[in-house]
């Protein structure tokens, strides 16, 4: 069958005419592919997954009932726009409880349809063609390929355990720092679950200053924090005179899939992402954005889910240690990322972390994430159903008993 007509006309951000036509795979449908095949060839076993990168609960009953009764008054049936005021001045009190940082709730935030649209948006405020965006790896890549979509360039900044998991910005060319506009922050970092000092912020206040740069620090995992107090950007002094954050309702508050986040700093920052975000949507349901401040009021359910995981993972991590992994307690976030394995002693070898993934789904049915930018990495997320910590502690033995006699390598 022939091209349709419209085969020539894809926009060469997604392919050109070539759009479609592609046989890699992507690595997330690598592992749903792997997922069902496990499932069909062994029935009778459990697929244990720890690939999950959503909390497994519902918000909180109080957000729940806030929601239901929003959602039938008339003022809330209107377009939101660039967001409603309960909500930017519930963020507000929030920062200020949480981290210290006192924010203008008019001028120094905005609502955002979940933290990937801010993330998506930003680079179309400061990207022309040839700007150079600077991104930590592996990492979530959306502002990354969004400054590609406007013509600029991505410099990987690679996240290496020697440096615990900050970037080397002492090692950037001069001629990369000439041409670059934005600098991608994630802490606590998905997927290494290294948190930042507050030294690492001071020292990027100062980088930004000297090299004219934006950051933009992406914050969706601020509240799980395990070796130091939850902490923001923003509260360096300076930072708010040269970047954003950006947060989410998502991990800290059981509002996955309710898309809701917002942006915040510099006035002028945020404002250019206003225009941007006025060009793009029309708000987030009002009704969603008052039952978000009411979970931002109550600083009990961040503290629950924080203890949750923070269970989760120390348990973890204690079990994998027993089968043989390289691990030790993340900093933050409910990803633990750990030396993929090399092969099993007198079996297979596995020549990245993929391999090693595949080889947990087919023959184990256990699923994880596999990362490969810099250095063979395994993820694993306690975001697993459980419905109780009998559940966990089930689930625990469950994979144990599966891995702990394969002598890993």
């Amino acid at each position: 069958m022939s091209d349709p007509y419209f085969q020539q006309l894809f926009a060469d951000r997604i392919g050109g005419a070539q759009y479609g036509k592609g046989t890699a795979i992507y690595k997330f449908e690598k592992i749903k592919r792997a997922k069902r095949q496990a499932l069909a060839d062994h029935p009778e076993r459990r697929l244990l997954d720890f690939g999950i990168g959503e909390n497994d609960a519902l918000a909180d009953t109080r957000v729940r009932q806030v929601m239901a009764e929003e959602i039938n008054k008339p003022e809330n049936r209107g377009y939101a726009d660039n967001g409603v005021a309960e909500f930017k001045e519930a963020v507000a009190r929030f920062m200020q409880r949480e981290y210290g940082v006192a924010l203008d709730p008019a001028s120094e935030i905005n609502h955002c349809i979940g933290s990937k649209t801010a993330l998506s948006m930003l680079p179309a405020a400061f990207i022309n063609s040839g700007d150079i965006t600077l991104m930590t790896v592996p990492g979530y890549p959306v502002a990354g390929t969004h400054t590609a979509y406007y013509g600029g360039i991505v410099h990987k900044l690679p996240l290496l355990v020697e440096n615990n998991f900050l970037p080397d910005l002492d090692g950037i060319a001069p001629d990369i720092l000439d041409r670059a506009k934005l600098l991608v922050l994630c802490y606590p970092n998905s997927p290494t679950g290294a948190t930042a000092p507050r030294e690492f912020y001071e020292k990027v206040v100062q980088f930004a200053r000297e090299h004219s740069l934006v950051v933009v620090q992406d914050a969706a995992h601020a509240l799980l924090s395990f070796d130091r107090a939850p902490n923001s950007f923003l509260s360096v002094p300076g930072a708010q005179e040269v970047g954003v954050e950006v947060h989410s309702m998502s991990k800290g508050f059981d509002m996955i899939g309710w898309r809701m986040g917002w942006v915040c700093g510099h006035r002028q920052l945020v404002s250019a992402f206003a225009d941007v975000k006025d060009n793009c949507d029309s708000g987030q349901f009002i009704a969603i954005q008052k039952a978000a401040a009411a979970a931002l009021d109550d600083a009990s359910i961040p503290r629950r889910i924080h203890a949750k995981y923070q269970r989760r993972m120390e348990k973890l991590v204690a079990m994998l240690t027993r089968c043989g992994f390289q691990c030790t307690m993340p900093g933050g976030t409910y990803f633990l990322y750990t030396p993929a394995p090399t092969g099993l002693e007198g079996g297979p070898r596995f020549e990245n972390a993929e391999a090693a993934s595949q080889y947990l789904i087919a023959e184990q049915s256990i699923c994880t994430v596999p990362w490969d930018d810099a250095g063979a990495f395994l993820r694993f997320s306690v975001t697993y159903e459980a419905a109780d910590e009998a559940a966990e502690d089930a689930l625990m033995a469950e994979a144990e008993a599966r891995l702990k006699n394969s002598n890993w390598k």
